[in-house]
């Protein structure tokens, strides 16, 4: 059967997904411009009002700090944007970082036990994948049971254990920087991972599939879009990008605990639908995820530098994950408001 690619279909809900579609003053006025330019206002505010922000120490871990959230949330967003979620990415990311520390006591090298952990990673992401097209349950509740699975899994391999010594060697990478340039070389990584994920969204058929599947998954699979194949393999690299966080996150912390990560799968899904992913799918562009991303990331940064307690921190991850499904919803409505009005004038 030939493989018809749908447009992304605009609705109130979902909008218009073709970023060749948008003029430049369009762009300026999306969600994606707005938060863009709501990042500028929170980086200028927190450069003036909190000490040591713009310092180049600062800026240095202040991406370190993000390096996960980003790796996480480039293959959620695809997720997201075919109508599917993966909430058991943190719980992968611990399960595989609880393995490095159970492969290395065991006498393994640091280079085997890196593509052992992402294959690791991929199979517990094939397993949400499996149960979601095959068995055909909602990748919600998938994901919720899986979440609880990988991290007791964690503590089946480390118990209240940690692994942390590591060779400097390799605890040393995450902190080294580009020469005097205040970027490190996991932010390099992530660029990597971005530049590969941006271009399969939004510079290929599989990307076009991909908002044709979360438009209408009936339409998708009629137009010859092998839905249920993408989906199971979203899932597999979602595990495999869990599998390299946990490497990285491993690593910068110098310790392997069953507990690493542990609720990051709430600040990921609040950066995705922050920076204009619909959780209903079908909208969303990768850009606008990194904005988000960097703008959770400066919040977070400047309020720790401020000594707010990490329970207020929570506050403000829960009322922006609120913020990012309310708002570019009530953008979308307006936004047909005002057309609907328009034609009827």
């Amino acid at each position: 059967m030939s493989t018809t690619v749908l447009p992304p279909k605009e609705t109130p809900e979902t909008g218009s997904d073709s970023l060749a579609e948008h003029s430049p003053l369009r762009r300026l006025l999306s969600w994606e411009g707005a938060i863009t330019a709501l990042l500028i206002f929170v980086v200028l505010l927190a450069s003036f009002g909190v000490d040591n922000f713009a310092s180049q120490f600062n800026v240095t871990n202040l991406q370190l700090d993000i390096v996960e959230i980003a790796i996480l949330s480039l293959t959620l967003t695809l997720l997201v944007v075919i109508g599917e979620i993966d909430l058991s990415i943190a719980s992968n990311l611990g399960m595989c970082s609880a393995l490095m520390g159970v492969l290395w006591n065991a006498g393994l090298s640091i280079e085997s036990i890196i593509p052992i952990v992402i294959v690791v990673g991929a199979i517990a992401g094939a397993l949400n994948g499996f149960l979601v097209t095959v068995v055909g349950l909602p990748s919600l509740a998938v994901t919720i049971g899986t979440l609880a699975l990988y991290r007791g899994l964690a503590y089946v391999f480390l118990g209240d254990k940690a692994v942390a010594d590591f060779p400097a060697s390799y605890t040393s990478w995450p902190t080294k920087t580009l020469g005097s340039l205040p970027i490190p070389y996991p932010t390099v990584l992530v660029i990597v991972l971005a530049i590969v994920v941006g271009i399969i969204l939004h510079a290929t058929p599989i990307g076009r599939s991909l908002y044709a599947i979360g438009s209408n998954k009936e339409a998708a699979r009629f137009a010859g879009i092998r839905v249920k194949r993408i989906t199971f393999w979203l899932f597999v690299s979602s595990g495999a990008f869990a599998g390299i966080a946990a490497v990285v996150y491993t690593l910068r912390f110098a310790s392997a605990r069953a507990d690493n990560a542990n609720g990051l799968e709430l600040t990921v899904v609040a950066a995705v639908l922050l920076g204009g992913v619909s959780i209903f799918g079908g909208r969303g562009t990768l850009p606008g995820v990194l904005v988000a991303v960097l703008l959770v990331g400066v919040l977070r940064n400047s309020l720790t530098l401020e000594d707010v307690k990490p329970d207020t921190l929570m506050l403000v991850t829960g009322g922006l994950l609120i913020f990012s499904v309310l708002a570019p919803n009530a953008v979308a409505w307006g936004r047909e408001r005002w057309r609907l009005r328009k034609l009827s004038s």
